[in-house]
């Protein structure tokens, strides 16, 4: 398999400007990946669509206030998936952390792929439960009526994390791994890739610091805990992450906004 890390998405949320000092780039991406494999391409994470950039009320109200993002059709799925050389329907899958705007936006423009997601983010997705909830979905985004593929909380233990799934149609070597908090079915995507492994740990955390042991802006802390479902279950999968992390049996965890991880690891795809 190849991989490409992917920018889908530029935030420009206040006290950011950590990421700002460490990278030159402006402030927080939706770090997405394209995986090419023999039945066609895969994508973990759509970032904003082509719609959203049209149109950027679709995108909320709260989105559009903390996240201030900057939306650029150079930026979507779909245009730097032609510019690789590939179609629209060669992405066949796409598996997706969450159902948030800047993670599902640009379902639509791949109208033909099967898109895969736990049932617990499905169903808070489709009727959900709190004001916080009904805020951050936006329906439009699936409004197509996609082919869903809904995968339950059952499967094996991978690095100690438990319920994780392979998933039907996919190679072998990418994995679904519950990361719970963020958001009711909040996942990783888990990618076995040769003897490197990668981990695609969505918004269970924001800032490679918090990875690291450390902690991220006091503005960013209180975003995540005030997105967060569950704080409890949210700092729990942190603190995995972070052991995780700590043994090296993981080559790459990273997470979907801080810009350094994306550049260090198109850096490194490049070489």
């Amino acid at each position: 398999m190849r991989i490409h890390h992917l920018n889908c998405g530029t935030l420009c949320p206040a006290g950011s400007g950590r990421f700002t000092k460490a990278t030159g780039l402006q402030t927080m991406v939706c770090h997405c990946l394209l995986i090419e494999t023999d039945d066609g391409l895969v994508l973990v994470d759509s970032g904003f669509g082509s719609r959203d950039v049209d149109r950027p009320e679709r995108v909320g109200t709260s989105l559009r206030l903390l996240g201030r993002p900057r939306l650029s059709h150079a930026e979507t799925a779909l245009y730097q998936v032609r510019h690789l050389g590939f179609k629209r329907t060669d992405v066949r899958h796409i598996v997706l952390t969450h159902l948030d705007p800047d993670h599902a936006g640009a379902l639509q423009d791949f109208p033909d792929a099967t898109v895969h997601v736990r049932r617990a983010e499905f169903e808070a997705a489709h009727a959900p439960p709190t004001r916080m909830e009904r805020a951050r979905y936006r329906p439009a985004n699936w409004a197509h009526a996609p082919d869903w593929a809904l995968i339950d909380d059952r499967g094996e233990t991978w690095r100690n994390f438990a319920g994780v799934t392979r998933l039907k149609g996919l190679p072998p070597e990418i994995l679904m791994v519950p990361l719970p908090g963020h958001s009711r079915g909040h996942v990783g995507l888990a990618v076995e890739h040769g003897e490197r492994c990668l981990l695609h740990a969505g918004d269970a955390y924001f800032d490679r610091r918090e990875l690291e042991g450390g902690s991220a802006s006091f503005v960013l802390t209180r975003q995540q805990r005030t997105l967060a479902v569950d704080i409890g279950a949210w700092e729990r999968t942190r603190d995995a992450l972070c052991q995780l992390h700590a043994t090296g049996s993981v080559a790459e965890i990273f997470c979907s906004h801080d810009a350094s991880e994306l550049l260090a690891l198109q850096q490194a795809t490049a070489c």
